[in-house]
């Protein structure tokens, strides 16, 4: 089963996000290695968001990633959601 997991930015988020970028694409980077984060990446033109692709059987590896992401602990990310997502098409 995938897991949506998608967050809305605030204004100048490239520019406020960068002290905390380093750690945000740390804590991705191991939920990839772990196999619970199968792809994401920031929305472009403008960069008002992002969205997270997890599996799993529940959507707990993406609420884990959203407690220990920075970017929602420091106010880059001012909302965000987790959708159970019914894939038909894939690799």
């Amino acid at each position: 089963v995938h897991y949506l997991l998608l967050y809305d930015y605030v204004e100048n988020a490239v520019e406020r996000r960068a002290p905390y970028r380093e750690e945000h694409l740390r804590l991705a980077r191991g939920a990839h290695e772990r196999g619970d984060l199968v792809m994401a990446g920031a929305f472009a033109d403008p960069v008002d968001g992002a969205a997270f692709v997890f599996q799993g059987d529940d959507g707990s590896a993406a609420e884990s990633f959203v407690q220990s992401d920075p970017y929602v602990a420091n106010g880059i990310v001012t909302a965000w959601r987790i959708r159970p997502w019914t894939v038909v098409v894939h690799e």
